[in-house]
């Protein structure tokens, strides 16, 4: 059969070729919905447009099926209109992700799991992100970006995307060759830490046991063999004959290498091998050994690590060769298995620890690692011939990794759990790992265990690993090649009323049947491509660290974070502070928006509601949408709401004819005992890329953006991690820890701190803003500020100043208004809070 047509769309090609009118469901989407108690998000109608739908006799499986999509969307990330949608790890985007947050470790479990999605841009936005995105990282971390692309592609088809990235993914794999390939050995070396597994058994013999030594390990090979397959597909979709066999004989060969010299034959398990001599305690890992042939623990029988099995997350081993007999260990007390496992390391083993702390790998259970396994497993079951293991070994292990996604009878997700007792105590850090997302679950049931198989071409083929016990389980709605498919196992045919047996659906329509629970395929109908509408532009979103644009508001509380409002993703729970709320405020009404810098053209904004249960923060009695029309704020004519009263932890949705203006906000009505918040503020409109960007103000008097001449930016004290008085005047505005642009006093010996800005000249001002940073720890709001003017001879306090707000808030710019004067510097003097140092990310001086 010949492929889909694919309908370019901008730079990339989607497929959004589902049937105009939906099929009848087999699950109750809705219902499906309610019966899950835990939702943060509580947005049913996204899960319904964009989830598939899942039922299996299993309630932990299901309860953390579900769970697991809510996550996926707390870290769902808007991050530019360049580069549309990404994903975060962690909530508080560490100094060591890249830009937007996004780390590329756990990058190809995120692109595995969001292909799943019915909008196709989720997954392929994120592909383009880690090639295109200024501030990516995508060799940071071993990962396996090309596998996932052509994953991707398989689910979505989307040859136009594919080829456009093809020269990417060729230099990101000259990259790793650059950097990380040994030719004598015919390997790729990393370290531990680098491989996103700190404090393993290997790097404890070294002298940094974090970070590791070099080694040839098999994670990263496998992906890189991996990535070399994809490469080379990539290739015969750009007709690049000589690229596809220049990458197939690469894989080849590293085959031939993992096989030859990471395969211990006396222990049959695939082990790291070292690079290089390392001595440490007294003894010497000697190079190009495995694990424990050599160095203090010489000749011990164990060494095994999880990430042994990490070959077959690709199906890399040769079948036939006997590799398959390490896969026994993983259902073994006496090797990975607990109930909370799989253990990291083998228990038995000399360097099996458990450390109440972050990032030790010597033992613990972790997601990412558990996620490789059951991929592992399940091509090994579905492509292999072996009787290490049986699709009921897959169904139990499937099942503890989904009854370790709890803390306190909840669902929930962090780095690592005990394998014993499914504590994650240790490895759940308050404001960073909370509902984790480094690793997969949705796709393990996907593929695994209801067994769609992805292809290159139109066959479906589904072969189930779910146990023949099981009455029941159905797959809804899963998007697949262009079409909608279905996946029913019925014994009695009463579940889902369409007959007993295990049947497929293509488009609501059955395609293949058995009376059993078996292997079955079919050819994928014909589809009709369609044209999807024009790519909508969130004009709200910032994090490039540019003045616009910028959130607004008449108030912001303490535990607010004003900048947060429009960082392209949306929170519900209390912690952590990616909110903005009312709390503290007096008025009877607050409002909140954005200023854009520049006229935007916008037909739709989506307002995040908070609703804490037993908070003060409540989405609002009702609101008003007012747009700026130049001189005053005027209501929004002719809008539609959906919903059409207020409601918390879930978008609220206003259109309207095309509105242009320079600013929007939302005029939020308080219920009675309670404040109004919001995680999220997004203005959509269309538009086309790039966006060309809000010019700074012309009439800020402090703003330098080449660093050289005037104006001057000087302090009495700078840190010393990277600070600079005159990153507080280039026009850059960023208020999270990274990357760093901002000016502060961290460490300081002064009670008092200033920051002076020479203009070269004398100018008149009459108003500073303040982009006053705090990183709630060393750098906080000052207790208290003012501003001075240089009279000539010495710094005079400016005249009847105005605060707003009157005490100093951190991560929003503070306003200060004062009878206008002639000056050539000014100057703010910050009042330190206690043994906390002030600092700013930006200052703008204005005549008035």
């Amino acid at each position: 059969m010949r492929p889909p047509r694919l309908i370019p769309v901008g730079a990339f090609v989607f497929i959004l070729a589902f049937a105009t009118t939906a099929p009848a469901q087999i699950i109750d989407k809705q219902k499906a919905l309610d019966a899950q108690t835990f939702w943060d998000n509580r947005d049913a109608a996204w899960f319904r447009a964009n989830i598939p739908f899942f039922d299996c006799p299993d309630p932990d499986i299901t309860t953390t099926y579900y769970y697991r999509w809510e996550l996926v969307t707390k870290h769902l990330t808007y991050g530019s209109p360049a580069s549309g949608y990404s994903f975060t790890e962690f909530i508080d985007r560490p100094f060591w992700s890249g830009a937007y947050g996004a780390i590329s470790c756990p990058a190809g479990h995120q692109l595995y799991e969001v292909r799943w999605l019915r909008d196709p841009r989720y997954a392929w936005d994120y592909a383009k992100y880690w090639f295109r995105t200024p501030g990516a990282q995508p060799r940071r971390y071993s990962t396996w970006l090309a596998d996932a692309v052509w994953a991707t592609h398989q689910a979505h088809p989307d040859a136009a995307a594919v080829k456009e990235l093809f020269p990417d993914l060729v230099k990101n794999y000259q990259g790793w060759e650059e950097k990380h390939f040994s030719p004598e050995v015919g390997l790729f070396w990393q370290t531990g830490h680098d491989d996103g597994m700190e404090f393993n058994i290997n790097s404890r013999q070294t002298r940094d046991i974090l970070r590791g030594a070099p080694a040839y390990r098999p994670t990263l090979n496998a992906y890189l063999w991996a990535d070399a397959l994809a490469v080379a597909k990539a290739a015969d979709l750009a007709e690049d004959g000589m690229t596809s066999v220049q990458y197939r004989a690469k894989a080849a060969k590293l085959k031939e290498n993992i096989q030859a010299k990471l395969w211990d034959q006396t222990r049959k398990f695939f082990y790291p091998l070292s690079k290089q001599d390392e001595q440490a305690n007294g003894f010497t890992v000697k190079a190009h050994t495995l694990t424990y042939q050599t160095g203090q623990f010489a000749g011990n029988a164990h060494g095994r690590e999880l990430i042994g099995y990490v070959p077959w997350q690709f199906n890399l081993p040769d079948a036939g060769r006997g590799y398959e007999t390490g896969w026994k260990l993983v259902k073994s007390k006496e090797g990975f298995a607990a109930p909370f496992g799989p253990r990291t390391v083998e228990i038995n083993d000399p360097m099996y620890l458990l450390q109440n702390a972050c990032c030790w790998w010597s033992g613990h259970s972790w997601p990412y690692a558990t996620a490789q396994t059951l991929k592992g497993m399940a091509n090994l079951l579905q492509n292999y011939q072996q009787d290490a293991v049986t699709a009921a070994d897959y169904t139990a292990l499937l099942g503890t990794f989904a009854k370790s996604h709890r803390k306190n009878g909840k669902p929930y997700l962090a780095e690592a759990c005990h394998p014993d007792t499914g504590s994650w105590e240790g490895h759940d850090t308050r404001n960073h790992s909370e509902h984790y997302f480094h690793s997969s679950f949705c796709d393990l049931v996907i593929t695994g265990l209801v067994g769609l198989k992805v292809r290159d071409d139109d066959t479906l083929e589904v072969h189930p690993l779910a146990p023949a016990e099981w009455d029941y389980f159905a797959l809804d709605d899963v998007p697949y090649r262009g079409r909608t498919v279905s996946i029913v196992w019925d014994r009695t045919g009463t579940r889902y009323g369409k007959g007993a047996g295990f049947r497929l659906y293509v488009g609501g329509k059955e395609v293949a049947a058995a009376a059993k629970l078996e292997p079955l395929t079919a050819v994928l109908p014909p589809t009709t491509p369609v044209v999807p509408a024009a790519r909508p532009i969130n004009y709200a979103a910032n994090n490039d660290g540019t003045l616009f644009p910028r959130a607004i508001a008449s108030f912001t509380g303490a535990a607010g974070n004003l900048s947060q409002l429009n960082d392209g993703n949306y929170w519900y729970h209390v912690c952590p502070p990616n909110r903005w709320t009312c709390e503290g405020s007096k008025a009877e009404a607050d409002w909140c928006g954005i200023d854009f810098g520049t006229p935007r053209s916008i037909d739709t904004v989506k307002l995040y509601f908070l609703h804490d249960q037993n908070g003060v923060t409540r989405a609002p009695e009702s609101y008003h949408l007012e747009a700026w029309d130049g001189a005053a704020w005027k209501e929004i004519p002719a809008q539609a709401r959906v919903p059409a009263v207020p409601v918390g932890r879930q978008a609220n949705v206003v259109t309207f004819p095309r509105v242009e203006t320079a600013r929007v906000r939302a005029v939020l009505t308080h219920r009675r005992g309670a404040k109004s918040g919001l995680s999220e503020f997004e203005a959509w409109g269309s538009g086309s890329l790039p966006v060309q960007p809000a010019p700074p103000p012309k009439d800020d008097l402090a703003l330098n953006l080449t660093g050289q001449g005037f104006p001057k930016a000087t302090a009495s004290f700078t840190d010393r991690f990277g600070g600079s008085p005159m990153a507080a005047i280039d026009g850059k505005v960023n208020f999270r820890p990274e990357p760093m642009n901002r000016w502060t006093s961290y460490e300081s010996p002064n009670a008092t701190d200033w920051l002076a800005i020479d203009f070269g000249a004398a100018r008149t001002v009459g108003r500073v803003e303040l982009g006053i940073y705090d990183d709630r720890g060393g750098v906080q709001p000052p207790a208290s500020y003012v501003v001075q003017h240089w009279d000539g001879a010495a710094w005079k306090d400016v005249a009847n100043a105005a605060k707003v707000p009157e005490v100093p808030i951190g991560n929003r710019f503070n306003e200060i208004r004062f009878d206008p004067v002639a000056t050539a510097k000014v100057r703010i003097t910050f009042t330190n809070n206690g043994r906390a140092r002030s600092g700013v990310t930006e200052v703008m001086v204005f005549e008035k």
